[in-house]
């Protein structure tokens, strides 16, 4: 399919583009120093692989964790290894170029495809998991039943299908658009927003930039919805301890839908500047290299269950 994709963007470009390649200038300003900050994200890089895989071997080998929260949490661990291995070997690569990395339109347009697809995929799964809590706490009786195996797989299908069949759309309407200069884009890697920079045309960018932003938003009111009849339902609960339980069970996904959310929403929705670049790129930074590497260790040191298991593979080992 990627290889469809990038023959059709090698036809546009042929019928429609100016623009053959671009260069992505990344954290230019850092140029001189540049040894530091390529340590600093190839050891983030590691730990992020490292971490998420060990979550998913742990909650495969210890049976206590085949329930639906953890095996969601299996998928997404997965999707954090996949996303940051599409943006940071380019990265990376940018920290050792004084002018610049230089991408093909074709190799350009594969990134944003496989970004914004898994972009989609963690926002659907971050949802999915805010409907599993809904449904443990507030039908805890019905749980079981409500939230089977079968169920189980079906969203986390649902969630990926979805994911990677929404960001076509967006893709066939970025292939008529005609790039004509400059070609270069002031990021570490190809996304929507620094690419429409070199687009001329107002109205293509804003039906872009409003797909983006509904697919963005409706998801994270559905979380909020949800968290929101949970509040209601622990707060009713008589037992202190029943309460920081149930909220315990929350806390992890909440932190790792905050990150996620916070810094994706301020990259998307304010309003752009020469200024606001430089923080765009740092934001940017945050939810596809700092929060995968993080997302591990909020759901392992917050969560008892995966620290035991944790404590029982090593012991294994």
């Amino acid at each position: 399919m990627i290889v469809h994709i990038a023959h059709m963007a090698d036809v546009e470009r042929r019928n429609q583009s100016d623009v053959t390649e671009f260069i992505l200038r990344g954290f230019r300003i850092l140029y001189p120093f540049q040894i530091g900050p390529f340590v600093l994200v190839l050891l983030t890089y590691f730990t992020t692989i490292t971490g998420n895989t060990l979550i998913i071997v742990t909650i495969l080998v210890d049976r206590g964790l085949h329930t639906p929260m953890y095996f969601f949490l299996g998928n997404l661990s997965f999707l954090d290894i996949w996303y940051t291995s599409n943006i940071i070997p380019k990265m990376l690569q940018g920290f050792l170029a004084e002018k610049g990395v230089v991408i093909s339109f074709s190799g350009c347009v594969i990134q944003l495809y496989i970004f914004g697809s898994q972009a989609a995929t963690e926002i659907l799964l971050l949802t999915v998991m805010a409907y599993d809590r809904y449904l443990a706490i507030c039908n805890p009786l019905r749980y079981t039943a409500l939230m089977n195996a079968r169920v189980c797989v079906e969203l986390a299908s649902c969630s990926w299908l979805g994911g990677f069949l929404f960001n076509p759309v967006i893709m066939a309407w970025i292939y008529r658009l005609r790039f004509c200069g400059p070609n270069e884009i002031d990021h570490f890697f190809c996304d929507f927003m620094p690419l429409l920079s070199c687009v001329d045309t107002y109205r293509n960018k804003m039906v872009i930039i409003m797909a983006v932003l509904l697919f963005l938003i409706i998801p994270f009111f559905l979380i909020v919805i949800s968290y929101i009849k949970i509040a209601r339902t622990i707060l009713k609960m008589p037992s202190a301890l029943g309460r920081h339980k149930a909220f315990s069970t929350c806390s992890s996904h909440l932190i790792v839908v905050t990150l996620f959310y916070g810094s994706a929403m301020t990259v998307y929705l304010e309003p752009k500047s020469k200024e606001s670049v430089n923080t765009d790129k740092l934001l940017s930074l945050f939810y596809t290299t700092v929060t995968p590497m993080f997302n591990p260790f909020i759901y392992s040191l917050r969560n008892k269950e995966v620290k035991a298991a944790l404590r029982k593979l090593v012991g294994r080992k």
